[in-house]
């Protein structure tokens, strides 16, 4: 009896160490770890508006179809409800993908005012989690014209908010260049006020 209460000891002083060590210990450190190296980040990457929280930088915010003051990111495969993040899961053959292509073409080359074959793949297919506030350059670039029409803005002020919304790939080459329109929109909000 008095070994199975001895390994009885060791089990609860074993369960004690390991729930301090890994259920308080690492996590504080990688608290602290994420505060001190990247911070922005840990806490939501929230961006500010007016000085106070508007927005996260990581999840893309719907632009009403009428708001032609606002760049619009890519289309969203989860009608922008965060809680039901996903693709649409269609495929490359699938008959309602490229009718779905066709369709948001069509109004993407209407609202801005151009050709339907000018309308570049982004502005038309969601992202994996159909909430990704980046698009690529060339969409924000079509979009530019309309924006500064609408705001008062000139194209030359556009393009600059552009430039500082736009993140470069780490290291030069993994990944392409992006514009978040979160981070845009709330630049031009700033403006607008």
């Amino acid at each position: 009896m008095t070994a199975y209460l001895r390994q009885l000891g060791t089990s609860f002083r074993f369960l004690l160490v390991a729930t301090l060590v890994l259920g308080v210990l690492y996590p504080l450190v990688m608290f602290g770890v994420g505060q001190a190296i990247a911070s922005a980040q840990a806490n939501g990457s929230i961006a500010q508006l007016n000085g106070q929280p508007a927005a996260s930088t990581l999840i893309a915010q719907t632009v009403p179809a009428k708001e032609d003051r606002f760049f619009f990111p890519r289309p969203s495969a989860v009608k922008w409800d965060p809680t039901t993040s996903g693709a649409s899961n269609l495929g490359p053959d699938d008959p309602a993908l490229a009718k779905s292509e066709a369709s948001a073409r069509a109004a993407v080359a209407a609202r801005e005012g151009v050709p339907a074959s000018e309308v570049p793949l982004d502005a038309v297919t969601a992202s994996a989690s159909g909430l990704d506030p980046d698009i690529s350059p060339s969409y924000a670039q079509l979009q530019v014209p309309r924006v500064a029409r609408a705001t008062g803005l000139s194209v030359a002020e556009v393009q600059q908010l552009v430039a500082g919304a736009t993140g470069n790939p780490v290291l030069s080459t993994l990944g392409q260049p992006a514009v978040n329109t979160t981070r845009l929109n709330l630049s031009i909000a700033a403006r607008l006020k």
